[in-house]
């Protein structure tokens, strides 16, 4: 053969191969989804996932119930503007709370991330919470894989009717629970029941509930593993945080393979065939549809269903467990895994740093606020009697369950006079009021042209309600 024609045959191969990959991505992408039906699976990781749903789901629902001091234990009231947390009250103006609490809830899923995998995803995220009753509530209904496969491909009936009937209203009626509960936590939950089942619920909690409903139908019980694969934005930036000595659900290629069906009564090591037997059980019960042998993908959401369907199957052969498990690419390779390593160390401390922070700043905080905004129209200014005096907006914000009549005070400079429109501040619970302060000096006493004062509020009968501000005193310097 000449060599243009090898060259020729050679460029024929690529441009097939390319025309293939071509039609593979193209195929991808816009092939019509095909329906992943989950195996029930039962284990270990099986329980612990069923824990987690319990819990978190009994969590959610039963919250909003909960009575605290004659009103909802957890209740955020936007048009009262208060948000109530068991015995705390907090306002608009504690948003940094609100910041600190989206600050340690990002540290908190960098540090499991980094040190093991996706185990929010496969055992906390509310998509997977909530698939997961939505499965269960399938397999009570249509029964196992086999019968749901076998109920799809049959042509529509009476009896299909029925029993996909059942389902989606099972699924609409616990839709709507949840869309109602989620309001539950902005809108008092006994009343909002009682208006939403006389239908009588107002325009936006009605919106509202039925949004959430919407929500939650159609992505625990329709979209599903399209959620986890192409709308979540963690599962393409998890591999920043992961490295070779993460915590990742892996099968072992080294044991598994070569792969191949057998009998029981069959020596693998005479056969020429690793520990796998090529049943796709593992396939079978991906909530996602991948094939973990196949390595590590963005799409595995880490809920070990493919470690407990393996290790039931090697417990039948009569082999070891463990072919697929939870363990790190350094492990695999036959490297030393380094659990403390540099990014866990950060990530912990950045952690603890601020979940700390955070609790003490909400333990210590104050339930008044004072603000001091000097008058910038004039510098200063001369009074009949010869003093210097600035004008302040003096701003009091009680946050208190109860009312309080305050005391305000300045100091900071020597003969410091400080005279106001009304001598009685009453604050009720929640209320912000505003009034304009007169602070005077004696020329004489002003050492520099801006001089520190301090305005201190305190509340009548309650010695540790006490808030302190500082402020800046201009004046002419005359030494």
């Amino acid at each position: 053969m000449s060599e243009s024609a090898s060259e020729t045959e050679a460029s024929a191969d690529t441009t097939a191969v390319d025309n293939k990959l071509s039609k593979d991505i193209e195929q991808s992408l816009y092939s019509k989804r095909k329906k992943i039906y989950p195996r029930e699976v039962h284990g270990l990781f099986a329980a612990l996932r069923t824990t987690g749903v319990v819990v978190l789901l009994g969590l959610y629902y039963i919250v909003p119930w909960l009575q605290w001091d004659g009103r909802q234990a957890v209740l955020f009231d936007l048009p009262e503007r208060k948000f109530y947390i068991v015995n705390m009250v907090f306002w608009p103006q504690d948003f940094f709370y609100l910041a600190l609490l989206l600050i340690v809830s990002a540290l908190g899923l960098f540090f499991i991330t980094a040190l093991a995998g996706r185990v929010w995803c496969g055992y906390a995220c509310p998509q997977t919470v909530w698939t997961e009753a939505f499965l269960w509530i399938e397999r009570k209904i249509e029964g196992s894989r086999p019968k749901q496969i076998k109920l799809d491909k049959e042509p529509l009936s009476w009896r299909k009717i029925r029993i996909k009937g059942s389902k989606h209203f099972i699924w609409i009626t616990f839709s709507l629970f949840t869309g109602l509960t989620f309001v539950g936590y902005f809108s008092p939950l006994r009343e909002l029941t009682t208006d939403f089942v006389s239908f009588s619920t107002g325009p936006w909690e009605t919106f509202w509930i039925y949004f959430y409903a919407l929500a939650t139908y159609g992505n625990a019980g329709w979209l599903r593993e399209q959620v986890c694969m192409y709308m979540c934005p963690y599962a393409r930036f998890q591999s920043a945080m992961f490295d070779q000595d993460t915590m990742i659900i892996s099968f072992d290629p080294a044991r598994g393979l070569p792969m191949g069906p057998r009998k029981k009564t069959v020596d693998k090591a005479a056969a020429g065939l690793g520990d796998c037997i090529d049943c796709t059980i593992c396939v079978q019960v991906c909530p996602t549809g991948i094939d973990i042998r196949d390595g590590l993908q963005y799409q595995c959401i880490g809920c070990a269903a493919c470690i407990d369907a393996c290790d039931d199957v090697m417990d039948k052969m009569g082999y070891d467990p463990g072919l697929i498990r939870y363990t790190t690419e350094n492990t695999l390779m036959g490297n030393h895994t380094h659990v403390y390593r540099p990014r866990v160390i950060v990530y912990a401390l950045l952690l603890l740093a601020v979940t700390v922070g955070a609790f003490y700043s909400i333990v210590t905080r104050s339930p008044i606020a004072l603000d001091v905004i000097r008058d910038r129209n004039t510098l200063y200014r001369e009074t009949n009697d010869g003093l210097i005096e600035n004008v302040y907006n003096i701003k009091l914000l009680n946050m208190d369950k109860r009312d309080h009549r305050y005391i305000l005070s300045a100091a900071g400079i020597p003969d410091l006079v400080l005279k106001k429109d009304t001598d009685e501040l009453l604050v009720k619970s929640g209320e912000v009021i505003e009034i304009p302060v007169r602070v005077q000096v004696d020329a004489y006493n002003l050492k520099k042209r801006s001089s520190e004062i301090r305005f201190t509020l305190k509340a009548e009968g309650y010695d540790d309600l006490v808030v302190v501000e500082e402020a800046r005193f201009l004046g002419p310097n005359f030494r």
